[in-house]
C-alpha cells in the first residue's frame, strides 16, 4: 500500500507540473497571437524619437534602440520560435518513428543503415551541423528547418526501436500479422500505445531544444534576419544598451526562458 501511494503521488506530481507547463505555453501562445490586436502596427517600424522608451500608455512594453514597438517585436518573435519548434518537432518525429519501426521490424540490413546513420548523425556536434547548413543559404528558412530537424529526429529513432523490437515479436502483434491485419493497425493497435508517451516527451524536449537553437544561432547573427524579429537576435541588438534601460533587455530573455520552462516541464517524468 505504501508503494502503491509513492507511486500515486509521484503521477499526481507529474500530472501537476505538465498542468503547470501547458498553462505557461498556452499563455505565451496567446500572448502572441493576441498581441498584434491589442496594439496595431509593424514590428520592424522605427521611431528614432522615441529610442529605449520605458513601458507606459503609448509603449506598452516600451520600446528598443531604434525605438521598435517591444509588444510587437516580443509577439512576433514568439510566433516565429514556436512555428519552427513545431515544425522542426514534428518532422523529426515522423521520420525518427518511421525509421525506429523500420528497424525494429525488418532487422538485418535495414537495422544496420538505419543505425549506422543515425550514429553519424550523433557523432557530429548538433550546433555545428545546424552553422554548417546555414552557411549555405544565410537567413533561409529552409536550411535552419533542416538543421534542427536532423538533430532531432536521432532520439526519437533509438527510443522507437528499443520499445518497438520486443513488441514486433511478441505473441499478440504475430497473432495479429497472421489474421491479416496489415502494417498500419499492427501500429495503432500494439505500437503507438507503448510509444506514445515517449515520443510526446521527447518532442517536448525536442521543441525546447530547437527554440534554444534558433536563438543562439540569432544571438551569433547567422541564424533569421532582421527585419523578422526573433529572440536570440534582439539579446544581441539590445546587449550594449543593458544598463541604460535593463528592463528592455531583459524582456527576450525572460520570454525565451518561460518557452523553454513550459516545455520542459510539459515534457514531465522519464523516458522509460
Amino acid at each position: 500500500m505504501k508503494k502503491q501511494g509513492t507511486g500515486n503521488s509521484k503521477a499526481v506530481s507529474v500530472y501537476r507540473t505538465r498542468m503547470i507547463g501547458s498553462g505557461l505555453l498556452f499563455f505565451l501562445i496567446a500572448f502572441g497571437m493576441v498581441g498584434p490586436f491589442l496594439v496595431s502596427g509593424d514590428p520592424g517600424r522605427q521611431n528614432l524619437s522615441a529610442i529605449l522608451s520605458t513601458p507606459g500608455k503609448e509603449y506598452l512594453l516600451g520600446t528598443d534602440h531604434l525605438g521598435r514597438d517591444m509588444l510587437l517585436r516580443l509577439t512576433a518573435a514568439i510566433r516565429v520560435s514556436v512555428a519552427i519548434a513545431l515544425i522542426t518537432t514534428a518532422t523529426a518525429s515522423l521520420i525518427g518513428v518511421s525509421l525506429g519501426i523500420l528497424a525494429a521490424t525488418r532487422g538485418g540490413l535495414a537495422e544496420r543503415c538505419t543505425s549506422l546513420l543515425a550514429d553519424t548523425f550523433l557523432a557530429l556536434p548538433g550546433l555545428l551541423l545546424v552553422l554548417l547548413l546555414v552557411a549555405i543559404a544565410p537567413g533561409s528558412f529552409w536550411p535552419l528547418y533542416l538543421g534542427i530537424a536532423m538533430i532531432l529526429w536521432v532520439e526519437q529513432f533509438r527510443m522507437t526501436r528499443a520499445l518497438v523490437q520486443p513488441l514486433a515479436t511478441s505473441p499478440a502483434v504475430q497473432a495479429t500479422r497472421l489474421l491479416g491485419f496489415g502494417p498500419w493497425y499492427v501500429f495503432r493497435r500494439h505500437f503507438w500505445p507503448e510509444l506514445q508517451a515517449n515520443v510526446l516527451t521527447l518532442s517536448a524536449f525536442g521543441a525546447a531544444t530547437a527554440i534554444l537553437s534558433v536563438a543562439a544561432l540569432g544571438f551569433i547573427s547567422v541564424g533569421i534576419r532582421p527585419p523578422t524579429p526573433e529572440l536570440g537576435q534582439m539579446m544581441i541588438e539590445l546587449l550594449p544598451y543593458y544598463q541604460e534601460a535593463p528592463l528592455i533587455f531583459l524582456q527576450p530573455i525572460l520570454i525565451l526562458f518561460l518557452l523553454v520552462l513550459s516545455l520542459n516541464l510539459i515534457a514531465g517524468g522519464k523516458i522509460r
